[in-house]
């Protein structure tokens, strides 16, 4: 494969990297940690090459892919070039990618038990497809409950009901949901509360997580990266807009990217050796006034903002954190 690089590499074996992702045709440019992460492994030599989801198979157990090899160009009206597509045994590739958006529906689902055949025929796949279905990114935080605001998670009104009388101020919102769709800021005196939750619990069917407000929204929702267990030093402050609860960059948030301050980088830091351990080599915690409210784990962004306001090169510490691991 032919491969645009800015910079030669100085590894000892070029990797071939399959990335797993939405159209992409449909990123947007400016902002793609996915195209950030294809543009870091071309630098450092690596051949790539990719598909969606819906491009992986089993053929009598062994998993396959119809794949294309891609180029990638830092150029914002052609950045990209497609080879014809082909047909490949999973094993052709060194490491997979799984950067497909959520959400995390049946769909997704399938594609990392799909997934678990690469990963049982050597191939590194990153992140890890168990702990992805394992580390729902809602539920998965509770087990650091200690660093959370007061939550609940249950699908029943009136636990809801009694959790928001207790609080006053309280976020729902659904365990499926990205990008601040569905969640909804309730108070005591809230008009529609029985209206907001039948819709988001489905007549008490499906659980939703509630948590307790937190006033700090007003200076960030913080995303802070984790780069195979190691804490990124800056994080991105998505600041809602005026009117607005959700700090979330695609309900209109301002990112802001900002130095830790000690006490998130002490959460950070007892949640990294955990999702290391689980082979989540990227991963997005979110805080809010240092309080966890999601882990992210399946397709994490913000690199490219935090890169272009503090210098880093996020997709590049883990692309060369991949080469470590397979001993490149």
């Amino acid at each position: 494969m032919s491969l645009e690089q800015n910079s030669p590499s100085s590894t000892k074996k070029s990797l071939n990297i399959l990335v797993i992702m939405d159209p992409i045709e449909t990123v947007n440019y400016k902002k793609d940690t996915t195209l950030a992460m294809m543009w870091a492994a071309a630098d450092r030599g690596h051949a790539l090459g990719y598909c969606q989801a819906h491009d992986l198979w089993l053929d009598q157990g062994q998993l396959k892919v119809d794949a294309q090899a891609v180029t990638v160009r830092r150029d914002p009206n052609d950045f990209y070039t497609l080879a014809d597509k082909l047909t490949q045994p999973i094993t052709d590739y060194d490491v997979i990618l799984m950067r497909k958006d959520p959400p995390f529906n049946m769909r997704f689902i399938y594609a990392t038990y799909m997934l678990d055949h690469a990963k049982a025929a050597g191939v590194l796949v990153v992140n890890d497809p168990q702990s992805i279905r394992d580390c729902n990114e809602k539920l998965f935080a509770t087990w650091f409950s200690e660093y959370m605001s007061p939550t609940i998670v249950t699908s029943k009104q009136a636990h809801i009901r009694q959790f928001i009388a207790e609080q006053q101020d309280v976020i729902v919102k659904p365990l499926d949901g990205m990008g601040g769709t569905g969640i909804f800021r309730l108070t005591a005196d809230s008009p529609n509360i029985g209206a907001t939750l039948e819709m988001l619990t489905e007549l008490e069917s499906l659980p939703i997580m509630a948590q307790r407000y937190l006033p700090e929204i007003s200076e960030g929702d913080k995303r802070v990266l984790i780069v195979d267990g190691e804490v990124v030093e800056y994080a991105l402050a998505r600041i809602p807009s005026k009117g607005e609860t959700r700090g979330n960059l695609a309900a209109g948030g301002r990112g802001v990217a900002m130095p830790l301050t000690e006490a998130e980088r002490e959460v950070a830091r007892k949640v990294a050796p955990i999702v290391k351990e689980k082979g989540l080599l990227f991963v997005g915690l979110d805080l809010i006034g240092a309080r966890i409210t999601e882990i992210n784990v399946t397709s994490p962004t913000c690199v490219r903002e935090i890169d272009d306001q503090c210098g880093t090169s996020i997709a590049t510490d883990l692309i060369i954190a991949i080469e470590s691991k397979l001993s490149c």
